[in-house]
């Protein structure tokens, strides 16, 4: 039984044989492949796809670069997408994760490590019920069956992790959440974090919802809070 469509995009023959090995042949995946970035866009508008691994250093079209097109394109926007990159400083990760990356994993990694990100990730896309299934705050109104937002009747378009942080922010009006409540709720703990990957997440969602940002509130030295307010024409 076919568990879903994954892409690789990665220069490095042998590491997408790899990976393809690892998905396909022993977990049921069916993974498609890509050696450059051009390839990877391409397959991606022809492909319905539940997840893609993409390699940051590539010559050509770097892996930043499709990361952004992929998340411009309506057909892709919203599959999680998961970097490979061998650098492993913050400021790296902290890129590919305003861009739109789901999560990361540095080089050298086991197969092992690779399956259970993206295990972990299919699951947390997969599990999104929630009782309240359009939540309206003000001019932001998010349709959790839909996985759409708008703001003031603006679509606001957001990767499938800022979709699960705002989802779970907005959901519990009026009260303060810890950086490590988001984790557990919207990445997992099995996710690949650092200090700052909350951050980076809010401040790209603060971004897209414009003037609708001022209601996640930043509680200083601990977390979030999502303002209450009384949806639009509500009496």
């Amino acid at each position: 039984m076919n568990k879903g469509t994954i892409l690789i995009i990665d220069d490095e023959k042998d590491l997408i044989e790899m990976v393809r090995y690892n998905l396909e042949d022993k977990e049921g995946f069916d993974a498609i492949s890509a050696t450059d970035g051009q390839s990877g866009l391409e397959i991606a508008q022809r492909h319905k796809l539940d997840l893609i691994i993409l390699d940051l250093m590539m010559p050509g079209i770097d892996g930043l670069e499709v990361c952004r097109r992929l998340r411009a394109d309506p057909r892709s926007a919203r599959v999680p997408i998961i970097m490979l990159t061998a650098k492993a400083t913050e400021s790296d990760r902290v890129v590919g994760l305003e861009i739109g990356a789901d999560d990361y994993i540095t080089k050298p990694f086991s197969p092992r490590e690779l399956v259970a990100r993206v295990r972990a990730i299919l699951r947390r896309t997969a599990t999104q019920a929630e009782p309240e299934q359009v939540i309206r705050q003000g001019d932001l109104v998010i349709d959790v069956a839909r996985h759409e937002v708008t703001a003031a009747g603006r679509p606001v378009s957001l990767t499938a992790t800022e979709f699960r942080i705002l989802q779970f922010l907005a959901s519990r009006p009026g009260r303060v959440l810890s950086r490590d409540d988001i984790i557990d709720a919207a990445l997992g703990r099995d996710a690949n974090v650092f200090d700052r990957t909350i951050d980076v997440h809010i401040t790209a969602i603060r971004r897209k919802l414009g003037k609708a940002s001022d209601q996640i509130e930043t509680i200083r030295g601990f977390g979030y809070k999502f303002r209450d307010v009384t949806p639009v024409g509500a009496g």
